[in-house]
């Protein structure tokens, strides 16, 4: 992917937050994210395909992807868009789902994991786009280091207006691709990520045919079996690069034919190289151990 893109951990209180601020010219490969993304375009225009619809953003607008929903995004008017974004663990999200009463009693259920969900992926409020660009810049340059209290505070407040301005009431946590064909594709592919079995052995244990198999599969995650599982390992390779593994390294762990290889998905998937990444976590995450 040609472009600039600069990876950063913040860890405001304590806990780790991921932050993208890239120059983007060439389409994301299509892929899912465990943890929100939160994001507003500074320049130009993005196109998503999320939920098999087209969604325009550009300035003034908020982007929010929720955990499990495949996408793509690229520039919708040449030669590129610029953007930041925060990759938000489900809980940050999840807070102000009690401070709005959208659960049932004001309180979430004992053992229950529920996540605000979003009508829409582009929302227009041209104000939390502003404080989100503005906090995005503050934590990448170590707000959350210098003024700990400042940035949990800003970002609680950025968190929580997201929910109670456009949030739908909550809805139970469910797997991603959660019928029973995706569950099954996706165990067998995870269980054997170095080596993982052909298309024919998995249908055979479906009962369904090659064809039927992957339709089913695509209609319930949003992608074939071979794209979800080079996301699946890269999102292996992005855990094995925290620890601390090169890239050479990580690359043999997940299955990818070598680092070119790897460096060709994480760069699709992620927006910067694993040598990047595993840098600017390293040097964000080790003051906190």
């Amino acid at each position: 992917m040609t472009g600039r893109a600069v990876w950063r951990r913040a860890c405001p209180a304590g806990q780790a937050l991921d932050l993208l601020h890239a120059r983007v010219a060439e389409p994301y490969a299509p892929h899912l994210h465990e943890e929100y993304a939160v994001g507003a375009c500074t320049a130009g225009r993005e196109v998503i395909r999320y939920r098999g619809e087209l969604h325009y953003a550009g300035p003034g607008s908020v982007v929010v992807l929720e955990p499990g929903e495949a996408h793509t995004g690229g520039p919708a008017d040449p030669p590129d868009f610029t953007y930041r974004v925060m990759y938000p663990a489900a809980g940050l999200l999840g807070e102000g789902l009690l401070g709005e009463g959208l659960l049932a009693g004001g309180r979430l259920a004992q053992g229950a994991r529920r996540l605000p969900r979003f009508r829409e992926p582009v929302i227009a409020d041209p104000g939390l786009a502003a404080e989100l660009r503005r906090l995005h810049a503050a934590l990448g340059a170590g707000l959350g280091e210098t003024e700990p209290l400042e940035a949990e505070s800003r970002l609680s407040w950025l968190f929580g207006e997201l929910v109670r301005r456009h949030a739908s009431p909550s809805r139970d946590v469910e797997v991603p691709g959660a019928g029973r064909v995706a569950r099954l594709v996706m165990a067998q592919l995870a269980d054997r990520l170095v080596s993982p079995p052909a298309l024919a052995e998995i249908a055979a244990g479906t009962g369904l045919s090659r064809y039927q198999l992957i339709r089913s599969f695509r209609t319930e995650v949003g992608m074939p079996p071979y794209a979800w599982l080079a996301q699946h390992r890269v999102s292996a390779a992005r855990a094995l690069l925290e620890r601390g593994c090169r890239p050479a390294e990580a690359a043999a762990l997940t299955g990818f034919a070598d680092q070119a290889h790897l460096t060709r998905w994480f760069r699709r998937v992620v927006g910067v190289t694993p040598g990047v990444y595993r840098n600017s976590v390293q040097d964000r995450t080790a003051r906190y151990r």
